[in-house]
């Protein structure tokens, strides 16, 4: 091949761990030179809270008032206490060990324990539905399992959460970070693949970034973002709106990934 990618310019630089490359690490060593990472895009048409029909109001950057009806709307859909000023945190996932789920499982007391509610969208491992099915019955109106899939309710999830956490292990680019974004839901995420090349840590000192992330595969440092985003929430308004502004209004289209690729066949084409 001319030319090889893959799906986060991060993911193309860990494709040459034996920790991510399965046994083919010689083979992207020896390739490296030629190897591109192109982050993906999400459909920004379907993607859209101003006009998706899943969802009970329609919001944008310039107007989020929205958002809050469709927080009410779910949190009374899943049984949840109906407490606007609440953050609450979601995740939509398959429920496998990669995605971190042995993360949450260790914090899960302690992230409830900041007085959030928490939502978790998705099926897999029997052992990560059980666990949240248990929590869900030690927290009642405040944590909803959902051990299903249902793409309207996956939007509607999105459109009215506050925080949306993604502790992945591995995770080679990552959608659900940009939808997340794309209806104004401040991502919590690990620093790996095309988590940390999408979201940048917010820093108090300029205002600076989009999210919150960590960078060690540790229950401690997740918990201590997860509280970094609670305490941003709750103290400093304007920050937080910034940062759900931005999110909305990054560029994550096709369009823009499609110009990368362009760039790349345009580059071996000469």
């Amino acid at each position: 091949a001319d030319a090889v990618t893959t799906v986060s310019p991060t993911y193309a630089a860990q494709l040459h761990d034996p920790a991510y490359a399965e046994g083919l690490e010689s083979v992207v060593d020896a390739i490296g030179w030629k190897m591109h990472g192109v982050v993906n895009g999400i459909d920004t048409v379907t993607y859209d809270p101003a006009s998706d029909p899943a969802l009970p109001a329609h919001y944008t950057a310039a107007d989020p008032a929205g958002k809050a009806v469709c927080k009410a709307s779910l949190q009374a859909a899943l049984g949840l206490a109906q407490e606007p000023d609440t953050p609450l945190i979601a995740m939509v996932t398959r429920l496998v060990g990669h995605k971190g789920l042995d993360l949450v499982q260790q914090a899960m007391d302690g992230i409830m324990a900041t007085g959030c509610q928490f939502v978790v969208l998705g099926t897999g491992d029997r052992q990560y539905e059980d666990f949240f099915r248990w929590k869900a019955g030690q927290y009642p109106g405040r944590v909803s399992a959902q051990i299903l899939y249902a793409e309207d309710l996956s939007r509607r999830v999105y459109a009215a959460v506050d925080l949306f956490l993604m502790p992945s292990r591995s995770e080679p680019c990552g959608l659900s970070q940009m939808i997340a974004m794309r209806y104004g839901a401040v991502p919590i995420v690990r620093e790996t693949g095309g988590l940390k090349d999408t979201v940048h840590a917010y820093e108090a000192w300029n205002g600076q970034g989009n999210g919150f992330t960590f960078a060690n595969y540790n229950a401690g440092d997740m918990c201590h973002v997860i509280c970094e985003a609670i305490d941003l929430y709750h103290d400093n308004k304007g920050a937080y709106a910034m940062l759900q502004q931005r999110g909305m209004t990054a560029d994550f289209s096709w369009t823009r990934s499609a110009q990368e690729y362009r760039n790349i066949y345009e580059s071996i084409c000469r």
